[in-house]
């Protein structure tokens, strides 16, 4: 039946049957190791893709926006300052100098995946008696939407902006009593006044956001806020985000703009994506140890055990590589059955997880990601624990005398 086997697997196996108590523990052990690793790794990457998920569908990966406004003392002849004391001036909305061409310079960069000018500032929203203080944000759809999908976040109406519509935050709509078709009066600082049609709500996840967030189309808050032609903010999108740090100081040092990555205006959330990373390597390690050495006491027990076959086996002409490799093939078989067991346990685990834990309002706490990569690398990573852990008891076998060995 196991002509074809070479000696060594024949051996190997025949040694793992006969002990079979220890063999069905150290695989239920590795399967525990590996169902963690499993586990653990798959909902930690649907932890952090649900987080990044909300972090950037919400706002640009990086924004350029125009260097603050500077006071400069008033010199009263030559090196003379007129007043010592210089305080820092209110920071007036102002526009981003030849925007058009860091825009199409921008475009040009490569890594750079979106870009779209917007103009923001604050104004008041008012409907009959109602009055409330609003974010505006004037937006090309065309371009806007690709960075930021709004349209995934409205809730009523469509995500629709002529010049002469508004999409506004549900908590907005209420203060206001407004709906989709209701016409609000905007009105800036300056005292200019619009008449826009609400065409949209949306949920941003957040109350605060939802109070004060509003989007115009680009023209209408240019001619609202007064900075015709001009905008205060260049938003970007970029292939690979954990880039978006190192791409906007190279942007800021190239150009007469200050550049804010997502990673800088989010520095705990990524502290916090950093520390899942490291905490899910170290449960790695941990796990893969204790794997190892539970593998190497097993072996090394075995070794002792079968220290008479060993010397039997030697004095048929068994060679020393023989004896090592029948050794390596325990600790590879252990670690691979494990790891198969492991995975489908931690597969199950994950799913009954995903079922079982909701959020509040009903929809899943993470997304459910099953990566056949992530399988391949923990059955190799067990077997590779198990071939390394099994060295050190069959270099002990191969080393027996046989006739030592069979006199125990």
């Amino acid at each position: 039946m196991n002509f074809w086997l070479p000696f060594e697997w024949i051996a190997a196996v025949r040694f793992l049957r006969e002990g079979r108590m220890q063999t069905l523990f150290i695989i239920s052990g590795i399967a525990i190791g590996v169902g963690v690793i499993v586990f653990m790794s798959a909902l930690l990457t649907g932890l952090e893709a649900n987080f990044i998920k909300r972090v950037l569908t919400s706002q640009a990966q990086i924004e350029l926006i125009p260097p603050d406004q500077i006071a400069r003392p008033l010199r009263n002849g030559p090196g003379v300052f007129e007043n010592a004391i210089v305080q820092r001036p209110s920071q007036r909305v102002i526009s981003i100098d030849q925007w058009p061409k860091i825009r199409d310079r921008m475009f040009a960069t490569p890594g750079v995946t979106g870009v779209s000018p917007t103009m923001a500032g604050s104004a008041l929203a008012v409907r009959g008696a109602a009055s409330r203080s609003i974010s505006l944000s004037g937006i090309e759809p065309g371009t806007y939407f690709k960075i930021i999908r709004i349209p995934d976040y409205i809730v009523a109406g469509q995500a629709r902006l002529t010049n002469d519509d508004i999409i506004i935050g549900i908590e907005l709509a209420k203060d206001l009593g407004a709906t989709v078709g209701d016409k609000l009066n905007i009105q800036a600082a300056s005292g200019t006044v619009v008449v826009l049609t609400v065409t949209g709500l949306i949920d941003l996840g957040s109350k605060g956001a939802n109070q004060r967030t509003t989007y115009v189309a680009l023209r209408t808050a240019q001619s609202l806020l007064g900075i015709v032609g001009g905008v205060t903010t260049i938003e970007m999108t970029v292939q690979n985000i954990y880039d978006a740090q190192t791409l906007a100081e190279q942007i800021q040092a190239s150009n007469y703009v200050e550049a804010d990555s997502w990673i800088a205006t989010n520095a705990q959330f990524f502290t916090a994506v950093r520390a899942q990373e490291t905490s899910n390597t170290m449960i790695r390690l941990f796990v893969a140890l204790s794997v190892a050495f539970g593998i190497a006491a097993v072996l090394v027990v075995s070794v002792i055990q079968r220290s008479k076959d060993i010397g039997i086996l030697r004095s048929m002409g068994a060679s020393r590589g023989q004896v090592l490799r029948i050794f390596l093939l325990q600790g590879g078989l252990l670690g691979f059955a494990g790891a198969l067991v492991g995975s489908a346990l931690g597969m199950v685990g994950l799913v009954y997880w995903h079922s079982a834990i909701r959020q509040a309002d009903g929809t899943e706490l993470f997304p459910l990601i099953l990566e056949p990569a992530l399988f391949l690398f923990t059955i190799i990573l067990a077997t590779f624990t198990g071939l390394l852990a099994a060295t050190a008891p069959a270099v002990r076998a191969a080393r027996l005398n046989p006739v030592e060995a069979i006199r125990g």
